[in-house]
């Protein structure tokens, strides 16, 4: 997943955190800081790995876990025309 606007992302982020009458004040606060140190941590806060599964017949999901790395992203690149190629022909034998 590539985030093109980071800053869209944690003010939609922030939305979602502000509005969650669950969190407590401190809570609140320390959801905020970690999303402005780390954009995994602000989709972590809106996308729920549970919710996309759910509904998946013969899946339950025990655990999920979040982690980001930026990078420069060439398409152009040997390293990416091979990743995908490599996707690519994976979807092939389906």
């Amino acid at each position: 997943m590539e985030i093109t606007d980071p800053d869209e992302l944690r003010r939609a982020t922030y939305e979602r955190i502000d509005g969650d009458e669950s969190l407590a004040a401190e809570e609140r606060g320390h959801a905020r800081r970690m999303v402005e140190s780390d954009e995994a941590e602000a989709l972590a806060y809106l996308v729920d790995p549970f919710e996309m599964v759910e509904e998946v017949p013969g899946v339950e999901l025990a655990q999920a876990s979040w982690s980001s790395e930026h990078i420069d992203y060439d398409p152009r690149a040997a390293e990416w025309s091979g990743a995908f190629a490599e996707l690519d022909e994976d979807d092939e034998d389906d």
